[in-house]
């Protein structure tokens, strides 16, 4: 099961007054807010970047780990946390990006979009890359806290 929530840690500089946020479970993950507020709505846009550049790199996205005492946790959108896991699925199967296409009966051109952060694929269409290569998506709604 993959699930994509980055426990983040919010640190205030007393000299700006800017909150800096990192992630440890991606390093290249950071932001920063002029209030906490707009600090953990820019951590997502980090966050997304920090996965686009994996994408890009070709490496495992890490999942999110255990929230520490202190760390407020960031939920990436749905349709990345797809994207992602498509990244991840095909790193594990070994799946290349022409044989997925050719598996969908697509365009390697069309691959490459479904794995774009940036792009606003159809989730149907990630869904079905997925189960190409034998996963299922399952979704969940859970309360969240807030400082």
């Amino acid at each position: 099961m993959s699930i994509f929530h980055y426990p983040v840690k919010l640190e205030h500089d007393e000299s700006t007054g800017a909150y800096i946020v990192s992630c440890r479970d991606l390093p290249l993950m950071n932001s920063v807010g002029g209030s906490i507020d707009e600090a953990l709505l820019e951590a997502v846009e980090g966050v997304v970047t920090a996965i686009a550049i994996e994408i890009e790199e070709r490496r495992p996205i890490p999942l999110g780990s255990t929230p520490l005492n202190g760390e407020c946790v960031i939920s990436v959108p749905v349709l990345v946390a797809m994207k992602a896991a498509l990244h991840n699925a095909m790193i594990e199967t070994g799946t290349r990006k022409a044989e997925l296409a050719r598996k969908m009966g697509q365009k390697p051109t069309q691959i490459d979009r479904l794995l774009d952060v940036e792009h606003s694929s159809k989730i149907e269409t990630v869904e079905l890359a997925l189960h190409q290569l034998n996963r299922n998506v399952g979704i969940s709604v859970m309360t969240t806290t807030t400082l």
